[in-house]
């Protein structure tokens, strides 16, 4: 299969909507920072696998002995995505995204050491990689980034090893994503995990923004100081919507504790008085029934990806980054968040912005409605970095983005518009976004007299109603799926 040939092999990449203006299109996807397309292939083992489903933990019937290889094939197809030794690392699923896992590596390291009360988290977290930590680690001390807003770079690692002297002993983990689901931006995790290292902290990377676009290996350089102790993503947006989250981790900060969760599976034996964990790896981290369809996907998805070669995917996807960035910079009106030099700072395929005088919200929905181009605007689940992105603005408006009832003041006011890449995605498509921009900021009065904003800025169309149930009814679609199969009885 060539590489054109893969990059095609997405479900979703014909749907087609009636627009605003009557034209029939195809819809361009550039939301894949919050959920990527279905990869095909990975989708088809799953379905596959279903002609075998049984549960795992047997092996003494056919398809049981199944379903433990798969899932167990899944898990190694994890720890070799980001090159972790099997004997040191293993891997977890849990929950339907990041958000389980590092709920429960929070929770699980704020054990291991409650003598150490601190944890460094980076501005730019999306929430899942910051409110655990807020939760259960103590004090929570948020790492500032490189540069001045609008254009914040990566973690300042100066300011890291200030943190670090200053409450040293005290320093759990550092948790820090490996790239902004914001702004793409990268951050030098391995010089984090050195840092850290040096203080006999742990480190803690949230690689759901990464791992689709450029590769991670547990140590850039193979050497012990530089080794992530956590590695975790999500699955929905690694091409397997369904799949569970995933956490690679170090052994050692597991064993000697009990699990997070217990229940069926995780357990050697039971007796009315206690129970005897079991010392096997992942079992004992995965109690009750997995989800075997989604892990299997996912693990597909990650074999897929590691097949055509991670190297290659981020050096295409860097190609249409560079442009986008180049064009949207260039265009008066336009205002791009984070440092806009990828040489400077480098980035992968997510780009925030906004439009001068135009509503982010207002923006999104013209681009949806007539362009047929899917972005998403809003704060990103990342309130406090998309805030000190937007100060100068805010402050301009003479707006307190500090101030404790800022979610309520800026309601409207704080947000942006994020284009994000995926494998599929074309030069049709980038197009397609350029072209719904400078239609904007062409003809702003003439949209905005289209649309009324309800009080959570959400914008909708005076005359023009696509109404989810008229695009795709779940029940009527399941009443055709029955038909058939009444017809086909019929005939038999």
């Amino acid at each position: 299969m060539s590489f054109d040939d893969f990059r095609r092999d997405f479900i979703g990449l014909d749907t087609r909507y009636r627009l605003a203006d009557g034209r029939l299109a195809r819809r361009h996807y550039l939301d894949s920072a919050a959920s990527t397309l279905a990869l095909r292939s990975a989708r088809h083992v799953a379905d596959e696998l279903l002609r075998h489903y049984a549960n795992t933990h047997s092996d003494l019937h056919f398809s049981a002995r199944i379903a433990s290889h798969a899932y167990a094939w899944a898990h190694g197809q994890a720890l070799e995505l980001v090159r972790a030794d099997p004997d040191r690392y293993t891997a977890c699923f849990a929950g339907s995204g990041c958000t389980a896992p590092l709920n429960r590596l929070a929770r699980t390291l704020a054990m291991r050491r409650p003598e150490r009360d601190v944890a460094l988290v980076s501005l730019m977290e999306h929430h899942a990689n910051d409110l655990p930590h807020r939760k259960h680690a103590g004090q929570v001390v948020h790492i500032p980034l490189t540069g001045a807003s609008p254009a914040l770079g990566a973690v300042d690692l100066a300011a890291l090893e200030r943190f670090l002297e200053q409450y040293r002993g005290r320093v759990n983990y550092v948790a820090v994503s490996a790239a902004s689901n914001v702004t793409g931006i990268v951050n030098p995790v391995h010089d984090i995990a050195a840092l850290a290292h040096a203080h006999d902290a742990w480190v803690v990377v949230d690689a759901s923004q990464r791992l689709a676009h450029a590769p991670l290996a547990i140590s850039d350089t193979g050497a012990a100081e530089r080794e992530l102790d956590a590695v975790v993503f999500s699955g929905h947006k690694l091409y397997a919507p369904g799949s569970p989250g995933v956490a690679v981790m170090r052994r050692a900060l597991l064993e000697g504790c009990e699990p997070d969760e217990v229940g069926g599976g995780m357990v050697e034996d039971v007796y009315p008085s206690g129970y005897r964990l079991s010392a096997r790896f992942p079992d004992r981290e995965e109690a009750g029934t997995p989800n075997l369809v989604g892990a299997v996907q996912l693990g597909a998805a990650l074999s897929v990806l590691q097949r055509v070669g991670m190297q290659r995917i981020h050096a295409t996807e860097q190609e249409r980054l560079r442009y986008l960035l180049a064009e949207l910079s260039a265009m008066p009106g336009v205002r791009v968040y984070g440092d806009p030099d990828p040489e400077r700072t480098p980035r992968l395929g997510t780009v925030a912005f906004n439009l001068n005088g135009l509503d982010h919200g207002l923006v999104a929905t013209v681009l949806n409605d007539y362009h047929n181009v899917a972005v998403r605007n809003g704060c990103f689940c990342a309130h406090p970095y998309v805030r000190e992105l937007l100060k100068p603005e805010l402050w301009a408006l003479d707006l307190d983005p500090d101030a404790d009832d800022a979610a309520t003041s800026l309601k409207r006011r704080q947000g942006m518009v994020r284009a994000s890449l995926g494998l599929y995605t074309q030069d049709d498509d980038i197009a397609a976004l350029l072209a719904g921009i400078r239609d904007l900021l062409a003809r702003p009065g003439h949209y905005r007299t289209l649309y009324d904003a309800d009080t959570d800025g959400n914008f909708r169309h005076r005359t023009f109603n696509a109404a989810a149930k008229a695009l795709f009814d779940p029940e009527a679609t399941l009443d055709r799926a029955l038909a058939r199969l009444s017809a086909t009885d019929d005939v038999l």
